[in-house]
């Protein structure tokens, strides 16, 4: 007589069950195990770090600190797959932890089509879940030595992502695929000034970020409540005034100029397409306030010009510039007015003589009856008058 296996579908035993308690129970005693390890590997990191940044010409300390750091990145990749993974999968997991399950999933998404990208972020999302972890423990020292290590680390993985961003945006893309990047430099310069630039002040005793803390003031009022379109923009070029100091070889002045453009554009199509006249108003001063930083921070400073023409235009702009900005402490209702007038104007010529000038016919009518309302133009009606005697003439066939 031969003996059969019977197959019972285990989700109805006992023995599932059982299985899916034990695995309830192991879950939190393999979170403490993991925990452990990443203490103990985000001590070496830290070490290695802080001896490295002692003696840089260290050959063997850099790989050292290269070293601990790997080891460290990947405890923290088995903690989420090991325990994250599994409290979600049993339903266990914490608001916290789901989204970072999420965030994970997102950031390994990219690793198959944008190979560079997926790099530097998933180092970022790593150390951002363990530095939450940090931030909790209550240790001060722990905490201090180690935000040292990770805002070096991560000022390096944004200059990283912003390179990568720019030699993209400097293929020839369509617009929407430009569009796409526009947004994640500002995303990144966002992050980056919200979360890493506070820490570096916090521990800058050589003063080196003194002169931007006016801007990361301006920027940090933009950080509450809801903002409009308007206040949108206004809160890019903030972005984009420090990036100047701070990322100038992670974002050259060439993908700079495109975005102070594209804020532009983007400026002048609010000032047309709003019917307030009191936003309408406070639309045109944001756009003056754009072009005087687009040239003082960004143009003053261009060195290469596609054509020699347009370099000789430009400091013929900068001279007239210069001289009207003799009047700011003296007069400053004519200083102010009379640079609108030169911006205005100098904001006309260009669209006059872009290829796609027609899509700007709105604008340019706006800069128009502006100047004519500033007296900087005259508004010349369309006459025509007829001059002499005619007779209709009989065709010849």
């Amino acid at each position: 007589m031969e003996r059969g296996l019977r197959v019972i579908e285990s989700d109805k035993t006992f023995f599932k069950k059982i299985t899916n308690t034990i695995g309830k129970l192991l879950i939190p005693t393999k979170v403490g195990f993991n925990s452990v390890i990443i203490s103990l590997k985000r001590n070496n990191v830290v070490k290695a770090y802080l001896y490295y940044q002692e003696e840089k010409d260290e050959e063997e300390l850099r790989k050292k600190y290269e070293d601990t750091y790997s080891l460290y990145l990947e405890s923290i990749d088995k903690y989420i797959m090991d325990s994250i993974y599994k409290k979600v999968k049993n339903d266990t997991a914490n608001e916290f932890e789901r989204n970072a399950l999420a965030n994970y999933y997102e950031v390994t998404h990219l690793k198959e089509t944008e190979y560079l990208e997926y790099k530097y972020k998933k180092q970022k999302y790593l150390i951002d879940i363990d530095y939450e972890t940090v931030k909790n423990s209550n240790k001060e020292k722990l905490k201090n030595n180690y935000e040292l290590f990770y805002s070096n680390k991560m000022d390096s993985l944004y200059k990283g992502l912003l390179k990568h961003y720019s030699v993209q945006l400097a293929d020839n893309l369509v617009e929407k695929d430009k569009q796409v990047i526009y947004d994640k430099i500002f995303k990144t310069l966002e992050e980056y000034i919200g979360t890493i630039l506070p820490i570096k002040i916090k521990n800058d005793d050589d003063g080196i970020y003194k002169e931007i803390m006016s801007e990361f003031e301006k920027f940090e009022s933009y950080t509450v409540g809801k903002l409009d379109q308007k206040e949108f923009i206004e809160k890019k070029a903030i972005l984009l005034g420090i990036s100047r100091q701070l990322f100038t070889h992670s974002l050259p002045l060439i993908v700079a100029e495109q975005c102070y453009i594209k804020l532009l554009k983007d400026t002048r199509s609010l000032i047309v397409d709003t019917k307030i006249v009191q936003k309408r108003q406070d639309a045109y001063k944001l756009l003056i306030n754009l072009i005087e930083s687009y040239n003082i921070r960004l143009l003053s400073t261009k060195i290469y010009w596609d054509k020699p023409s347009q370099r000789d235009e430009y400091k013929n702009f900068w001279n007239e510039f210069k001289q009207i900005q003799k009047l700011k402490e003296e007069n400053p209702e004519e200083y102010e007015e009379q640079k609108e007038v030169l911006f205005i104007r100098n904001d006309l010529r260009k669209l006059n003589d872009s290829k796609n000038n027609l899509k700007y016919e709105k604008i340019i009518k706006f800069y128009k009856e502006k100047l004519v309302s500033m007296g900087a133009m005259r508004n010349i009606k369309n006459t025509y008058k007829t001059i002499g005697n005619y007779t209709k003439q009989k065709q010849i066939a």
